[in-house]
């Protein structure tokens, strides 16, 4: 079953969806996972990636939460005022959203975040205290300020390829540090990484894996969005495996 999901963070709303397996429920309920898109992405993500992972985890009884950012696809909002810090907070509420849910086993709620959106996952990890977190590609602040305009913050908003990124979303950025938040995070972790990621380098995914003592799953030949049906295909094995896991 798909339907509607919508919360509130500081006023606005977020719209999303939710995947609910229609087989019968178990006792306690589903586990299940939210989901967090990367940088100026979405609740479909790249080649609908989240949608079909979001299917197929349905099939194997793993309900899921994906949904838009405040500023971000149908979420209420404007990008100029995009933070790492308030999508941390969008993160939190929507894990609060689908563990209030009827059909969900509110102790095995998961977190996933792909690229910038796994930086989020690792810096909400030990505030909100998923049941497990899972990494796909993730983004530090280093690579981030790469994406900085001639290499100084700017006065203003910034127009990268028409979305406007704000001055402060610039600013906290090196006030992160997402491996110390995962460090202190202490449910499993696992990290899966295209080896031939140019976006971010496995280089990164590593450091997540070694700050959370996690398990690092490289996906040979991939790259950031992982565009080949067999990587897909690998991808899901591998997300499907770690949250099934006991």
């Amino acid at each position: 079953m798909e339907s509607w999901a919508s919360f509130k963070v500081s006023g606005q709303k977020l719209h999303g969806m939710v995947h609910i397996p229609e087989t019968p429920k178990p006792l306690g309920g589903f586990p299940a996972v939210v989901m967090l898109h990367g940088w100026t992405g979405s609740r479909s993500s790249d080649h609908r990636l989240f949608v079909l992972l979001s299917r197929y985890l349905m099939g194997l009884g793993i309900a899921s939460l994906r949904f838009d950012f405040r500023g971000s696809g149908e979420s209420e909002g404007d990008y100029s005022e995009m933070t790492l810090s308030k999508e941390v907070e969008d993160a939190q509420e929507a894990l609060n959203y689908l563990r209030d849910l009827p059909e969900i086993d509110s102790s095995r709620v998961s977190l996933f975040g792909f690229s910038m959106g796994g930086l989020v996952a690792a810096l909400t990890a030990p505030i909100a205290k998923p049941y497990k977190v899972l990494l796909l590609a993730p983004a530090t602040p280093e690579i981030m300020l790469k994406r900085m305009p001639h290499g100084q913050i700017p006065p203003t908003i910034f127009d990268y390829g028409g979305w406007p990124v704000g001055r402060a979303f610039w600013l906290e950025l090196p006030e992160l540090d997402p491996l110390e938040a995962i460090r202190k995070y202490k449910n499993p972790v696992r990290v899966i990484h295209g080896d031939q990621d140019q976006a971010v380098p496995i280089e990164m995914g590593e450091r997540y894996a070694s700050a959370s003592s996690g398990e690092m799953v490289r996906i040979l030949g991939a790259g950031h969005t992982f565009d080949s049906l067999v990587w897909v295909d690998e991808l899901f094995k591998q997300v499907s495996r770690f949250l099934l896991e006991r």
